[in-house]
């Protein structure tokens, strides 16, 4: 008689709640502490190449010590490539935006990938969104509109920040990207084990960093910090990020995210109060106002009732 394993004792809500919460402060506080770097001269190619690196370490520690087979289902190959290679693009693409912007600006663009999400598997032949889906949507992106203080910006023509244009597109193309490789995950890479999947991800990941820093396609993507808070910021990103994707990592089977994932969309919000208290980032009433209506938007848009 085949045995079945049991499933893992959820954790109290409350609990869970909290962790979420701590896990979304650690993933701001990281972005947070990428500014600080690149403000300090630290190459984009650099900290995502320690990031992974780290985080890869202690993800094979794992997988080895749970003895997770590494083999791959048939026709799952080419797949798994393509979503390494589209979180390096999402990771460079975030810390590109969070290099030129405010970084909650960045991280409230970058965070508009659950409606995308609907809108490609949609596009791809899911269910059509619902009148509910497309109102969430409809104020996500009005709260957009006053966070991002569009009137504005297009009166001064990017005088005030002439990076704010490309910083904005490239947030919202991290956020594309991180929809298709949600897509992916969920349509094309089911069959494979989470630890696996996320393990050969970061490879992808670590190892695309590698190949575009000694191509020379970004001249100054591994520079060096110019100075000890540089190199103290870097470290912190490394064990901010480190330590919440692998805490993440090993705790997501007791945490119900059926239910609480939308918890983790406060990181914004702690990447906001983070930004005015370490980076003296200020926005203004309206765009404060926007956030908060984006932030709302996210979450109603991703909650899902107890069945």
């Amino acid at each position: 008689m085949a045995v079945v394993a049991a499933s893992p004792t959820l954790f109290p809500r409350k609990l869970a709640v909290a962790l979420l919460a701590l896990l979304a402060c650690s993933f701001a506080g990281n972005h947070i502490a990428a500014r600080i770097a690149f403000d300090d001269d630290t190459g984009v190619l650099l900290a995502i190449l320690c990031r992974s690196g780290i985080t890869l370490l202690a993800l094979a520690s794992l997988v080895a010590w749970q003895r997770q087979p590494l083999a791959l289902p048939p026709g799952t190959r080419r797949w798994q490539l393509l979503l390494g290679l589209l979180i390096a693009t999402q990771s460079l693409c975030l810390y590109s935006a969070v290099a030129r912007i405010p970084v909650a600006l960045a991280l409230l663009v970058g965070n508009t990938f659950p409606m995308l999400l609907a809108l490609l598997s949609w596009a791809l032949g899911g269910p059509r969104p619902t009148g509910r889906t497309l109102l969430f949507m409809g104020l996500i992106l009005c709260g957009l509109v006053l966070a991002l203080d569009v009137p504005a910006r297009l009166a001064d023509r990017g005088d005030s920040n002439p990076h704010w244009g490309l910083g904005v597109s490239l947030a919202f193309g991290a956020a594309c990207v991180f929809a298709c490789a949600l897509w992916i995950t969920d349509h094309k890479l089911a069959a494979v084990r989470g630890p696996v999947r996320s393990l050969l991800t970061l490879l992808v990941v670590f190892v695309s960093m590698l190949v575009a820093g000694f191509s020379g396609v970004m001249p100054a993507g591994l520079s060096l910090p110019a100075s000890g808070n540089g190199w103290m910021a870097l470290a912190s990103l490394v064990v901010l990020y480190g330590v919440a994707f692998t805490l993440l990592f090993v705790c997501v089977p007791r945490l119900n995210m059926a239910h609480n994932a939308p918890v983790m969309n406060i990181e914004p919000i702690a990447t906001l109060l983070l930004g005015w208290a370490l980076l003296d980032q200020h926005l203004s009433p309206w765009q404060l106002l926007g956030g908060a209506v984006v932030v709302c938007g996210i979450v109603l848009l991703t909650y899902r009732r107890p069945s």
